[in-house]
């Protein structure tokens, strides 16, 4: 029975519903915290397809795998181990972010992208 709806169907247009939702909040909104949060939603998307594309059906994890077993009866670790280190690079692009964010509001009171369009040089 081939159906639409299977689980490897949900995901992906979970993960591709948290990108839009990302990208909807980083082009509507003029709050920088709000657009950090978009991009974080963005980005979990992203990590989330990722996973799934690495996700064979009936095939088991090599870290996990019984002695034995051929190549061709394990699913590619190389997906998982690029998601691990995007969420080490997307927690520092996160701290970084934060940290400018924090700044300028000291500077400028604001979190409103409009009225930080003014520090140009």
């Amino acid at each position: 029975m081939n159906s639409l709806v299977t689980v490897e169907n949900i995901v992906y247009l979970a993960s591709f519903g948290l990108i839009l939702i990302g990208l909807f909040i980083v082009f509507s909104d003029k709050n920088l915290l709000k657009i950090v949060i978009g991009i974080d939603i963005a980005e979990t998307g992203v990590n989330i397809l990722l996973v799934a594309t690495g996700y064979i059906h009936g095939k088991t994890a090599p870290i996990f795998s019984k002695l034995g077993l051929k190549a061709s009866q394990m699913v590619d670790p190389v997906p998982q181990a690029l998601v691990l280190t995007s969420i080490v690079i997307g927690f520092g692009v996160t701290a970084l972010a934060l940290a400018l964010v924090v700044r300028l509001y000291q500077k400028t009171g604001s979190l409103d992208v409009s009225n930080i369009r003014g520090l140009k040089w």
